[in-house]
């Protein structure tokens, strides 16, 4: 696919980019590369192929979530002294 001055100008100005001539003559051999690469893709045989719409298999990262037995209220505040009726105490916010 040929890209010309005048596409690249246009594309440029729908995108509100103002571009110098020194520019556009360095980014037409560049996107014309681009479009050259696509094209080339765009032409292979994929007749047979499995469409890939995840590359990496997704499973579930999460355990099972199974009832084990937990720490006594004594076990938890075993080694504080800051507790008062069954929570750990902190300091007075005001």
């Amino acid at each position: 696919m040929m890209f010309t001055k005048e596409t690249l100008q246009r594309a440029a100005k729908n995108a509100r980019i103002s571009l110098t001539e020194k520019e556009i003559e360095e980014f037409l051999p560049q996107i014309s590369a681009v479009l050259n690469a696509f094209s080339e893709i765009s032409r292979a045989e994929a007749k047979d192929a499995e469409p890939s719409i995840q590359p990496v298999p997704v499973k579930n990262a999460m355990r099972d979530d199974k009832a084990v037995k937990s720490l006594s209220e004594e076990e938890i505040f075993s080694n504080t002294r800051l507790k008062k009726d069954g929570y750990f105490k902190g300091p007075k916010v005001l």
